[in-house]
């Protein structure tokens, strides 16, 4: 399925459940104007209330800015990041001056995932109140390891396995490739990156841990950036097309070994 079809276009196949896969993070984002109260404890606190039954920990990180600015002069500032996390640290919710994302590391289902998105967004409705949304993205992360990253071009279509289906895999240390889609049915865009990383190296160390051995990272971005209320339904609405969209990317990209190797059922 899939294999003479453009995964850009048309519907979600069925999804395969895989035992063992090979997925280490979902993220979804909204990004709206920039509230500056919400770097206050106070004013987060009704916020917290309202999800703390599901994410009971409450941390608080400062980043820091650097600006330069037209002279050579450096501007340095520092913003607050409110993360909440649930008790068993699968899950966790990044609420910044201009922007809420919602990861997880353990994920279920794609019905579980929008649900708990949902309970969010309508949180950041009450108690925070954005009147617009600037962007929405959803990513999906996946990494492969030890003997299936040996066998990563019989895993993986051609066009994708690029330089590792060569005489020179032996010889190739770090080979990531970077590619952006436009998604005409959506009116989105999906960037999807792809390649050999080195042991104790990252792409994005935001988003994915170094490790202590190399792997292949599949890591797919399927994002709209326009301004529009916030109308809580229609960005879960829009989110599930994301979430459809990459699975049918996935799906392009993977061969049937790979759907064995990580566990499809027979």
């Amino acid at each position: 399925m899939l294999k003479n079809e453009n995964p850009l276009l048309g519907s979600a196949p069925p999804e395969i459940p895989l035992k063992n896969a090979p997925l280490i993070r979902v993220i979804a984002q909204v990004r709206f104007p920039l509230i500056a109260s919400i770097e206050k404890q106070n004013f987060i606190a009704p916020f917290q209330e309202s999800i703390r039954t599901e994410y009971p920990v409450l941390r608080e990180e400062s980043t820091r800015e650097v600006k330069f600015g037209s002279q050579g002069e450096v501007h340095i500032s520092e913003h607050i990041i409110w993360r909440f996390i649930s008790a068993d640290q699968d899950w966790r919710l990044s609420v910044a001056s201009s922007s809420l994302a919602l990861e997880t590391t353990r994920y279920t289902s794609r019905d579980d995932f929008l649900a708990r998105f949902k309970r969010v967004l309508s949180a950041l409705q009450t108690h925070i109140n954005p009147q617009l949304i600037d962007r929405l993205g959803v990513r999906y992360i996946d990494r492969i390891t030890g003997q299936n990253l040996e066998d990563v071009a019989k895993l993986v279509r051609p066009e994708v396995s690029g330089i590792l289906n060569s005489l020179l895999v032996g010889q190739t240390k770090q080979s990531v490739s970077t590619h952006i889609f436009a998604l005409p049915d959506e009116a989105a865009q999906l960037m999807a990156r792809w390649g050999r990383v080195p042991a104790k190296m990252t792409i994005d160390p935001a988003a994915i841990e170094p490790i202590d051995e190399p792997s292949w990272l599949l890591d797919t971005d399927v994002f709209v950036t326009e301004s529009r209320a916030l109308d809580v339904d229609m960005i879960v609405s829009q989110a599930r097309e994301f979430c459809e969209r990459t699975y049918t990317f996935f799906r392009w990209v993977v061969q049937d070994e790979f759907l064995d190797r990580y566990g499809a059922p027979r």
